[in-house]
């Protein structure tokens, strides 16, 4: 591990006491924690292709327009959309 510092909000640190202490963890580890989550939100690292495609395979279907052209009409329909 690198050692590294960080400048917090007092009520920053008093709550990440309070986080940690109820999960029994220590603030560094609640902090080491909190950058995975992040990077693997932000990123999609971590996450396998086989996850990638599970997750598309799931979505797939699942939410609906109303519209019976999106698929030959997407560009005109995204164009509108974004219309102010």
């Amino acid at each position: 591990m690198i050692r590294t510092q960080i400048q917090l909000k007092e009520e920053q640190v008093r709550m990440l006491k309070r986080l940690a202490a109820a999960r029994g963890v220590s603030m560094a580890e609640l902090i080491r924690q909190s950058v995975d989550a992040l990077i693997r939100s932000s990123t999609g690292i971590g996450i396998s292709d086989e996850e990638r495609r599970r997750r598309a395979i799931a979505a797939a279907g699942r939410f609906r327009s109303g519209r019976s052209d999106v698929s030959s009409e997407h560009d005109r329909h995204l164009v509108e959309a974004f219309r102010p």
